[in-house]
């Protein structure tokens, strides 16, 4: 195999990527959707013996080796992921997101194990690794029809937040139970606190690595070299984490939601962070194509009606894990935070589609693991069908559940533009500090700033003047954000010794007793979903 080989290998399946998002484009399905049938496509055509598709599928580069696939293409999917997470929005759904990402994953390894295992001759230990597979979720096909259709925001970032932590548990757990198929042996009681310490110890390696960094990119205002560095964050985190036997997916997202959080929002400039954001989105576009490519490559069409039996099983399995993980679950998780209506359930169990990390996984088993083709075939049967039927039916039934929200208003127009206004005003202030504006385009350009400005905040006032709630609503915001900074400046004055512990506890008491005053009165304006 010569690296020239290697190069045009992925230059054709970067083709084959590019054609399929464009048929997708015009044909208006889901480019996720087009790459399955396009997958299937490539893996009917190798019986024809068609000399492109013959040396694609028999002379596949040697360096796509299983663990190989896992480094290459796991790092950048989840670092894409958890890089535009806010932690604001994390605790907003962090209950029903965390039990559905931990309990839900087990669950639904088990029942689907479980189902497969009764259902064919597939080994218990087995059938287990293939649970594991299919536990993770993949919003992007759902979060894609989320934004064309103004959905929740609180629901988005349940579907999304679930997907995030529960791409780490389920490889955490797919890794425990492959050891356990090789080894012959598998406890549940060691397995346990095994799993704690690879996760807890990975997500602690990718926020250390993640802080550091994001203090570094403070001091920096370059691009390419602040891009690099999330680059060596994401890639970075998984290496260090794997080699010290921890979970490499933890600290990787772990890493992500610090550099998103800290590096991004405090050290980089606007014009950085667009092209950080469009960066990462690109490197999970052409991971998400390579990998369904590269599957659609070894799964044939034969194989899937040969296995069409098992295939069903895992389907029907799946289904009914995700079905009982949210409709038990999610009710807990009422208990804890604002409820989740039996509406939002609904969409939650149409939101388990399958992706990227079930077929990453699956691609990184041994050639001479037992039942590799088998579990292949089924992994690519049940991610087809989640994206493909659940998919495509997710948006006429959204509008039957009347979920979907109004378009964006006026006000919420005049908003963003204001927002832009002040990071384009602070984006100039910037120029003129580097002396990469002259006087005369600075002060020009500060006036049309300015003129904008005024015209944005008079339209707000305006619009203020016409609903007063959401003037209240806004007020409480603010004040309970004033009343956060004002508690913590009173911590900070007692840790430098300004004020004694005494004294400080009392006015800590005062300002928290005011936050939750007005916490409560903003719960009381946005009741929990009907």
């Amino acid at each position: 195999m010569t690296t020239s080989f290697a190069v045009e290998f992925l230059i054709a399946i970067l083709i084959v990527a590019a054609v399929i998002a464009v048929l997708a484009e015009r044909l208006r399905i889901p480019y996720t959707a087009a790459l399955v049938l396009g997958g299937l496509l490539l893996g009917s055509l190798h019986p024809m013996h068609l000399p492109f598709i013959d040396t694609l599928i028999t002379e596949r580069p040697q360096w796509l080796t299983p663990n190989v696939t896992l480094v290459i293409f796991l790092p950048p999917l989840l670092f894409e992921g958890s890089l535009k997470i806010q932690f604001r929005e994390l605790r907003a759904g962090l209950w029903p997101m965390l039990l559905l990402a931990t309990v839900g994953v087990v669950l639904t390894t088990a029942a689907t194990a479980l189902a497969v295992h009764w259902a064919t001759a597939l080994p218990l230990s087995v059938a287990l690794v293939f649970g594991a597979i299919v536990a993770a979720t993949d919003p992007i096909s759902v979060l894609a029809i989320f934004k064309t259709m103004t959905v929740a925001k609180r629901l988005s970032t349940i579907v999304e937040g679930e997907s995030l932590f529960n791409d780490g548990t389920a490889a955490v757990l797919f890794k425990i139970l492959v050891a356990g198929v090789a080894t012959g042996t598998l406890s549940i009681r060691s397995g346990v606190p095994e799993f704690l310490v690879v996760v807890l110890g990975g997500a602690a390696v990718g926020a250390i690595l993640g802080f550091l960094v994001s203090k570094i990119v403070e001091r920096l205002d370059d691009p390419q070299v602040e891009i690099t560095l999330t680059t060596i964050v994401a890639y970075g985190a998984y290496l260090a984490a794997d080699s010290l036997q921890l979970s490499g997916v933890i600290a990787t997202v772990a890493g992500g939601l610090v550099v998103g959080n800290v590096g991004a929002r405090h050290g980089m400039s606007p014009r950085t962070r667009i092209a950080l954001w469009s960066f990462w989105e690109y490197a999970a576009f052409v991971i998400n194509s390579i990998v369904f490519l590269l599957i659609g490559l070894q799964v044939r069409v034969g194989d899937l009606r040969a296995g069409a039996p098992s295939i069903l099983v895992a389907i029907v399995a799946v289904l009914i894990g995700r079905m009982v993980c949210v409709y038990l679950l999610v009710p807990l998780s009422n208990a804890f935070s604002p409820a989740v209506s039996l509406r939002w359930r609904h969409v939650l169990v149409l939101a388990g589609l399958r992706g990227a990390l079930s077929l990453t996984l699956a691609l990184s088993l041994e050639s001479r693991f037992p039942h590799r083709s088998e579990i292949l075939a089924m992994t690519f049967g049940v991610v087809a069908f989640t994206i493909v039927a659940q998919g495509l039916s997710l948006k006429p039934i959204l509008r039957r559940l009347g979920i979907t929200g109004s378009a964006d208003g006026e006000f919420e127009r005049a908003r963003v533009r204001q927002m832009a206004l002040t990071a384009a005003r602070s984006e100039l202030e910037e120029l003129r500090e580097r002396t990469a504006v002259s006087a005369p385009a600075y002060e020009r350009l500060r006036r049309e700033l300015d003129t904008e400005a005024r015209e944005t905040e008079n339209t707000i006032a305006r619009l203020f003047e016409q609903d007063e709630a959401r003037f209240a609503a806004e007020l409480r915001f603010a004040r309970t954000s004033m009343l956060a900074a004002q508690r913590s400046a009173i911590e900070q004055a007692m840790h430098d010794g300004i004020i004694s512990a005494q004294t400080a506890s009392r006015m800590i008491g005062a300002a928290d007793r005011r936050l939750e005053v007005t916490m409560r009165e903003e719960e009381r304006e946005n009741p929990a979903e009907s």
